[in-house]
C-alpha cells in the first residue's frame, strides 16, 4: 500500500514538474511560472537541489523561454520602426550599427613622476594593442596606426 502511495505522489510531482517546465518555456520568471503551475517557489528550488534532470530540463526551459521573449521583444521594436517611432529607430541603430553607438571620450592629464620601465612600458603597448583589436574603428576595421605597427617609445628624456 506504501508503495502505491509513493508511485502516486511521484505521478504527481512528475505531471507538475512537466507543468512548471511548460510555464518557464513561455514565461522565463520563477515567481510566475511556479503561480501558474501551483508550485511554490521552495519546492521548485528543493526540485532544482534534488533532481539534476530537472535542473537541466528546468535551466533548458528558461533559456527557450528567454529567447521567446527577446523574438517578441524584438518584433515589437520593428514594429515600432514601421510606425516612424524615433525612439526605436535609435534604440535599433545604437544597438546594431557600429558608426551610432555610444562613445566614449576620455582625456585626462597624468603627471607621472618616475618614467616607466622598459617591462611596464611594453605591458601598457600590449594593453592598448589589445582596446584596438577589440574596438573596431567606425567601418569595422581594427585600428592600426598608418604605418600598421605600434608606434615607437618616446625617446625625449622627462623634464626633471
Amino acid at each position: 500500500m506504501v508503495d502505491t502511495k509513493k508511485t502516486a505522489i511521484e505521478r504527481r510531482q512528475d505531471r507538475q514538474k512537466e507543468l512548471l517546465l511548460a510555464q518557464l518555456r513561455k514565461t522565463p520568471i520563477v515567481q510566475v511560472a511556479c503561480e501558474k503551475a501551483g508550485v511554490s517557489r521552495a519546492t521548485y528550488y528543493r526540485w532544482l537541489n534534488d533532481d539534476a534532470a530537472f535542473a537541466a530540463s528546468a535551466q533548458e526551459a528558461c533559456a527557450e523561454g528567454a529567447a521567446l521573449v527577446s523574438d517578441m521583444a524584438e518584433s515589437q521594436v520593428l514594429n515600432l520602426i514601421r510606425s516612424g517611432n524615433l525612439g526605436a529607430i535609435t534604440f535599433w541603430l545604437r544597438h546594431r550599427h557600429a558608426a551610432y553607438r555610444n562613445k566614449l571620450d576620455i582625456s585626462a592629464l597624468v603627471k607621472h613622476e618616475d618614467p616607466l620601465t622598459d617591462e611596464e612600458a611594453e605591458l601598457v603597448h600590449r594593453a592598448l594593442d589589445l582596446i584596438k583589436e577589440t574596438n573596431p574603428d567606425e567601418h569595422g576595421n581594427k585600428r592600426k596606426n598608418p604605418e600598421g605597427r605600434r608606434p615607437e617609445k618616446d625617446s625625449r628624456k622627462q623634464a626633471d
